[in-house]
């Protein structure tokens, strides 16, 4: 049972709460929702318009007019345009925009993987030979190394916030981030440059969260224990995720959208999205020719370059993050995991270098 004061969701038992209940219990805790795909656990698909025009989404019509284009940046609150989506498509899972709502959430994984070496478990924190990592195998034992050398609860036991237990035996951590002006990017835990631990992935400004109850054909994510709110990020996780480079430049600008009669939000330029255009545009595609296409050099060429355009201060990290993340998922849909990790490497190495539409610094 929730603890006194909180709301609980429509259901604890995921066979029996409509996600668009979901939907309206999320948007009450003051997080923006998109729709998912019917039985999968990416954003529903863009219109016929925004597929075969590709776009940046500060520059999409549909948004202003009330469709769920473009993932996390058409979540809303708003209760007509929820009542409207999960009308028209009642089996759409729930997304959460977790910059929107100010949410961090440590996505533990416990893929069945190759470990790597002992100096990429804990990125900056160095595994003495004498530790025996015998039986170590996914983001559960990173995590609660972590933890133990903080001596800290383990996030994956921490009983006072939201965990959901997703369908591939993974559990998604859910925090409040306490200090709205301290904003924290998106990272996966295979990355060599940003990262809090292997098989540990962060979603924070710039990514989305599956809502608990939503269903695939592998299960449904489902909250565990009794908390079903997020409790304030622990300080100790806070400064470990500065210290591993997830501190972002600012708020992110990515708009919320209202009723269909809002104003349509700006940010990128004209000339970043021309200078974009073309490599995406190799990405995508990639999509007719399934092998030999290059398609992971293309998409570390439009990363790069897109990471430099972000350092530059000429386009912003979550719309160019959303974007290179629906391209390449878009073309190779079978391998999002591989994708992410592309992006969130090209990027960074991108945000060393500023690109400054006439050449890098």
């Amino acid at each position: 049972m929730p603890r006194p004061g909180e709301t609980s969701l429509p259901a604890t038992d995921a066979s029996s709460a409509s996600p668009h209940a979901v939907a309206r219990w999320c948007a009450a805790q003051g997080w923006p929702v998109h729709p998912l795909a019917p039985g999968r656990k990416t954003p529903a698909a863009n219109c016929r318009t925004c597929r075969e025009q590709r776009h940046l989404p500060t520059a999409c019509p549909c948004l202003p007019a009330g469709k769920p284009c473009h993932g996390f940046h058409a979540a809303t609150m708003d209760a007509r345009l929820i009542d409207s989506w999960w009308s028209t498509t009642p089996a759409a899972g729930v997304g959460v925009a977790c910059g929107a709502a100010d949410l961090v959430v440590i996505d533990i994984d416990a893929h069945s993987v190759e470990v790597p070496a002992r100096s990429r478990l804990l990125p900056g924190i160095p595994i003495h030979e004498s530790v025996d990592l015998e039986g170590l195998a996914s983001g559960f034992d990173t995590l609660a190394l972590l933890a133990a050398l903080h001596q800290q609860t383990d996030p994956a036991h921490d009983e006072n916030t939201l965990r959901v237990r997703t369908p591939s035996g993974g559990l998604h951590v859910w925090y409040r981030n306490p200090d709205p002006t301290l904003r924290y990017r998106c990272s996966t835990g295979s990355s060599s440059k940003v990262a809090l631990a292997w098989q540990v992935d962060i979603r924070a400004d710039g990514g989305y969260i599956v809502a608990p109850t939503t269903r695939t054909p592998a299960g449904a994510y489902t909250a565990e224990g009794a908390a079903r709110l997020p409790a304030p990020l622990p300080a100790w996780l806070a400064q470990e995720l500065l210290r591993t480079g997830h501190r972002a430049d600012s708020r992110p600008t990515v708009p919320i959208q209202k009723a269909p009669d809002s104003p349509r939000g700006t940010g990128t330029t004209a000339a970043t999205s021309s200078a974009l255009r073309r490599l995406v545009d190799e990405v995508a595609a990639c999509a007719a020719t399934p092998e030999g296409a290059a398609f992971t050099e293309k998409l570390n060429k439009a990363a790069y370059t897109a990471g430099g355009l972000v350092a530059a201060g000429h386009a912003d990290n979550a719309v160019v993050r959303q974007m290179l993340t629906e391209v390449a998922n878009s073309a190779r849909p079978w391998q999002s995991t591989r994708n992410e990790r592309i992006i969130n490497d090209a990027l960074a190495a991108g945000y060393a270098r500023p690109f400054h539409l006439k050449g890098r610094s």
